[in-house]
């Protein structure tokens, strides 16, 4: 039952991410257009170029914000990679239980007290 509800969320995740693969491209482009527009800010010696640069910034800052979806995709992959985590977290636990002596010890210990 758990492996279901993993699948189940895995998925829901899955096509979330899909769905903002657009925005979370848009965002990182105008983020890395704010970097650079930044540097150039720093490296203007003139007020005027730094004006129009500071404009160009704002624009490009509030296309990025308009690109706020793509968090939801962001949190999307990190659902997926915690399904993955504890997909694989099951197997070892089964495997470990399996293979630890100590554990067939404790029950027939525990058994004898009985």
């Amino acid at each position: 039952m758990k492996k279901l509800g993993l699948l189940v969320a895995g998925g829901i995740a899955a096509i979330i991410l899909l769905i903002t693969i657009g925005p979370m491209v848009a965002l990182l482009v105008s983020l890395v257009l704010l970097y650079f527009i930044y540097k150039q800010f720093l490296k203007a010696e003139s007020t005027g170029w730094k004006i129009g640069i500071g404009i160009i910034g704002v624009i490009v800052l509030l296309a990025s914000l308009h690109n706020i979806p793509a968090i939801i995709g962001v949190g999307a992959a990190y659902v997926i990679y915690l399904v993955y985590k504890n997909w694989n977290r099951n197997k070892q636990v089964i495997i470990k239980k399996e293979t630890d002596p100590f554990i067939n010890f404790e029950k027939q210990w525990n058994e004898l007290n009985k």
